[in-house]
Formats: C-alpha cells, sequence, structure tokens
C-alpha cells in the first residue's frame, strides 16, 4: 500500500519543494501579468478584480443601510436611494458574486486539481478576463453618464421607459451585463474541455476532487443558461434603440415575458453563483475532518441534479404575476424538488463531521458557516415554494434575508473560506490566524443581526426596496443596519490581514493544512508549469490511508 501511495502524485522534485520557478517569480513586470497565458496569473487577476467590485458592492450597500437608518430623508433623495440599491445589486451580482469562486479560484486551481499544466484553451482564458474587464468598464461608464434605478433584474417597464437623462445609462448598464455573459460563457466552455480532456492518467470521474464536480455542474449552468441572458437583453436594447414592440406594453410588448426570459437565466444563475461554493465546502470539510467525504458520489451527483433542476423552477418567482394556477403549482413542486440535492449534501457533510478528527482553523470556521447560514437560507426558501405563504411574502424583507442568507451566507462565505485555505498555496505567505479569527467572528455575528433581523421585518409587512417606512419598523432596521457596519469592520480586518500577510507574513510551507487534496501535493507556491512530469493518480482526493506521511507532511 505504501509503494502505490508514494507513485500517486509525483510533484517537481518528490520532495515537495520542486525544481520550477514560481509562477509568481518567473517573470516580473507589468505586461508580463496582463499578457500572460498562465491559469494561475489569470486567476490572481480575476481575484483583485472581484475583490474591487466586492469592496464597491459593499460601499454601496452601507449607503443603503445608513438611509435606512430612520424614516424619511437621512443622506439621500428617494431617486438616488433607487440608484445606489440598483448599483449594489448589480455590482454584486454580476461582478463579484458570478465570477468569485468560478474565475478566481477556479481558473487557480482546476488545472492543479486534474493534475494539468493549464486550462485547454489558454488563450481564451485570457480572453475571458478580458471580456470582463470590459464590462466592469461599461458598468462604471453607466455610473458616470447618467442613473441606473431599475433594480439589478432591470424590470421592464422600468428599463424600457427610463427617463431621457438616464436612457443611455440603462444602455450601458445592461451593455456590460451582455458583455460579462459572454465571459462567463467562454470560461464554462473552457472549464468543460479542461475536465474532459486534459485529466491526468489515473483520474477517473470517481476520483475527481468535490471542487471540480462543483465548477464541471457550474460550467454547464454558464453555457446553456447564459445566452438566454444575453439575448433578453440584446432584446430590450433593440426595444429602446429602434422602438420594437417586444416588452413594452404601449407598443405592443409584453412586460410579462421579459420576467420569464430573466428568471429562466436568473434562478439557474443561482446555482451558478452556489455551487461552486458547494465545492469548496466540500474541500475545507474533508481537510479539516481529516476524513474522507461521506458518500462521495452522491455529493457528485447532487451537483449534477442542482444543475438540472434549477432550470425548471424560474416560474415561483412569478407566482402574483397572472400566470395561470395550474403553472404556479408545477412551479411549487419542482421548487420542494430542487430542495432534495441541497438536502444530501448537507447530510453528508454531517457524516463527514461525524466522527472525524475536526480542528477549528479559520477556514474550517467558514465551512461550517456555510452550513448553518446556508441551511437556514435553504429552509427559508420553502416558505416561497408554498403559495399561501409566497404570496404573503412576495416583496417583502423576508424575500431579501432570504436571498442574503443563500447568496452571502452561501456563496460569500464559501469565497472566503476558500481564500483562506488557498492563501497559503497561491501566495507562499501564512496570514495572522488570530486576526482570521476575529474577522471571520464579526463577519458572521454582524450578517446575523443584518439579515435575521430582516425575516422579521418581512414578515411582519415592511416591502423591499422602499425609500420610507412607517415608524414602528425603526428599531429593526436600525438593528439591521448596526449589522451591516460590524461586516464593514470584519471584512476591513480580514482584507488588511490578508494584504499585511504579503508584506510581512511567515513563509506558507507546501501543505499547511496536512490535506490529501492533489493541489497540496506541488510546491508553494505552484511552480509555472505546476508539475515537471505529468502525475499519475493512484487515490482519491480524500483518501488519507492511502497517503504518504511526504505528502500530508508540511514541508
Amino acid at each position: 500500500m505504501s509503494t502505490e501511495a508514494e507513485a500517486t502524485l509525483p510533484t517537481s522534485d518528490h520532495t515537495g519543494h520542486g525544481t520550477g520557478t514560481s509562477y509568481l517569480d518567473a517573470s516580473s513586470g507589468l505586461r508580463n501579468w496582463l499578457i500572460t497565458l498562465d491559469h494561475k496569473r489569470i486567476g490572481i487577476m480575476y481575484l483583485i478584480s472581484v475583490l474591487l467590485a466586492f469592496a464597491a458592492g459593499g460601499i454601496f450597500a452601507l449607503l443603503v443601510r445608513i438611509e435606512l437608518l430612520s424614516p424619511g430623508r437621512t443622506i439621500m433623495g428617494a431617486a438616488t436611494y433607487n440608484q445606489v440599491f440598483t448599483l449594489h445589486g448589480a455590482i454584486m451580482v454580476f461582478l463579484f458574486i458570478i465570477p468569485s469562486v468560478p474565475a478566481a479560484l477556479g481558473n487557480f486551481f482546476l488545472p492543479i486539481m486534474l493534475g494539468a499544466k493549464d486550462v485547454a484553451f489558454p488563450r481564451l482564458n485570457l480572453l475571458s478576463f478580458y471580456i470582463y474587464v470590459v464590462g466592469a468598464v461599461m458598468a462604471l461608464a453607466s455610473m458616470v453618464i447618467g442613473s441606473v434605478d431599475t433594480g439589478w433584474t432591470f424590470y421592464t417597464p422600468y428599463s424600457s421607459n427610463s427617463v431621457v437623462g438616464s436612457q443611455n445609462a440603462v444602455i450601458w448598464m445592461t451593455g456590460a451585463v451582455f458583455t460579462l455573459g459572454f465571459s462567463s460563457i467562454l470560461t464554462g466552455v473552457n472549464f468543460i474541455a479542461t475536465v474532459h480532456k486534459m485529466r491526468a492518467p489515473g483520474q477517473t470521474w470517481r476520483r475527481l476532487p468535490l471542487f471540480i464536480w462543483a465548477a464541471y455542474a457550474t460550467s454547464v449552468i454558464q453555457v446553456l443558461a447564459t445566452p438566454v441572458l444575453a439575448i433578453t437583453l440584446a432584446l430590450l436594447l433593440m426595444e429602446r434603440a429602434f422602438g420594437l414592440g417586444i416588452f413594452d406594453p404601449r407598443i405592443g410588448g409584453d412586460p410579462v415575458l421579459f420576467q420569464h426570459f430573466f428568471w429562466f437565466y436568473s434562478h439557474p444563475a443561482v446555482y451558478i453563483m452556489i455551487l461552486p461554493g458547494m465545492g469548496v465546502v466540500s474541500e475545507i470539510i474533508a481537510t479539516f475532518s481529516k476524513r474522507e467525504i461521506f458518500g462521495y458520489m452522491f455529493v457528485a451527483m447532487s451537483s449534477v441534479g442542482l444543475a438540472l433542476v434549477g432550470f425548471l423552477v424560474w416560474g415561483h418567482h412569478m407566482f402574483v404575476s397572472g400566470q395561470s394556477e395550474y403553472a404556479t403549482m408545477v412551479f411549487s413542486a419542482l421548487t420542494f424538488l430542487v430542495a432534495i440535492p441541497s438536502g444530501v449534501k448537507i447530510f453528508n457533510w454531517l457524516g463527514t463531521l461525524y466522527g472525524g478528527a475536526i480542528s477549528l482553523e479559520s477556514p474550517m470556521l467558514y465551512g461550517l458557516a456555510f452550513i448553518v447560514l446556508f441551511s437556514i437560507g435553504g429552509l427559508t426558501g420553502l416558505f416561497h415554494a408554498t403559495l399561501s405563504t409566497g404570496i404573503f411574502l412576495h416583496d417583502t424583507y423576508f424575500v431579501v434575508a432570504h436571498f442574503h442568507y443563500v447568496m452571502v451566507g452561501g456563496t460569500v462565505f464559501a469565497f472566503f473560506g476558500g481564500l483562506h485555505y488557498w492563501w497559503p498555496k497561491m501566495t507562499g505567505k501564512m496570514y495572522e490566524e488570530g486576526l482570521a479569527k476575529w474577522g471571520f467572528a464579526l463577519f458572521f455575528i454582524g450578517f446575523n443581526m443584518t439579515f435575521l433581523t430582516q425575516f422579521v421585518l418581512g414578515s411582519r409587512g415592511m416591502p423591499r426596496r422602499y425609500y420610507d417606512y412607517l415608524p414602528q419598523f425603526t428599531g429593526l432596521h436600525q438593528f439591521s443596519s448596526t449589522g451591516a457596519f460590524i461586516i464593514g469592520i470584519g471584512i476591513l480586518l480580514i482584507f488588511v490581514n490578508l494584504t499585511r500577510s504579503l508584506i510581512s507574513g511567515k513563509k506558507a510551507p507546501r501543505n499547511p493544512w496536512r490535506s490529501a487534496g492533489y493541489e497540496w501535493m506541488t510546491p508553494t507556491p505552484p511552480p509555472l508549469e505546476n508539475f515537471k512530469e505529468v502525475p499519475v493518480i493512484t487515490r482519491g482526493p480524500y483518501d488519507y490511508h492511502l497517503a504518504t506521511e511526504a505528502e500530508l507532511s508540511e514541508n
């Protein structure tokens, strides 16, 4: 058994240090980074970009919560408020949450986990990054040109009948999202081709890390669903530019058609956002429990199941739109069905934790928080699937809270968990663990203060997206806004800790978490070529019995 395990994953010199030059040291200068074809450097450039977008979206979120500290005007007028929450939603969804895990962490680690030297199409990979940059610049231009106050969903008639002063801004913002969709599609095509064609010898589908399964399922959704959004926004732009009657009822269009198109993409997009985070959590849970993932194939197939069923449930967003009662019942039943694959993941993660040698480093804290917060988000989703409560809670703060428990409690916590987990591998530096835990604690406490409160607000009838509210809601809004400020402090502490590690952090060992994952078998940081020789896979990614002490060692 020992002899077989030693042949599992050859590193550059079989000791874990390697003779290849680190990807960070291979070439210097801004130009070399901007024209690089190395998937790791492209992943780092994506990481920097999405973190900048996260900072911008977070600032707009704090402005919204400051305005809602009291009824009436606090720091801005009603029109400005509509623009700020639109920018918060659009930036967070399209510039941060959707690309965060797949484009940043996925680009960096997917080829290494497969035992490949790069993705299948390196030039296409670089092109997808620059398309993302163009989309981000177009979104920035919309803020300079005018105001977008349609909400991040760009619902018609808001987006088709906006005032002249904001018309160009809406065109630029919808054009930006249209452009960003192409970046998503190209990344998805690249990942699918890489998984199919570039796996190392011996790496069967049953030996793929669960992060790869999640990235693969996400890529399928990106390739199939994103064109629907692109077509929808293209139709909206054509209507605005040429007066075609597509969504505007004044010229023969149907605004409900826009909702069908938009949510046919946007509900699968929920799984574009959450599936990669689930993959990250699977890696974290296995590493810090020192156990194989319980029911590996069930977890892997649940990712595929979420990808497929996610296409069938868009109608639950439209229970009050006038669709037939039979369609409503079908969509309600399908929405209950989509909870099953998510429940499989939660059950199997808990099964992995049971009896495991659990260690509570900061990445594990994010992993455990994900399980708790995503469970709350998933269970409150059942209120929206049930017709009686779904109609009552529609367009209230209950929806806002549910959405944030899934997207932030799920995707964003998983992203930060993955960032802390893989930070030593990406940068070669260790952050301060104590500060990392403080940052997590503030983020977790502030998040629950902000959004648990909004479940109460919504159940009491507080409508979402409203600039003003009745005095009876003042105390709850102030408590929620206080939580938002605590989130901001926690995120700032996280950024300071990670940035400081780049300057004065200790040198990271090859495998600081003693993980059996494939990516930890390479030197830290990885060499430019990832592997000096093609690795041969003879064990699973979570098999601590076959992994040798040399593979698990820190040095």
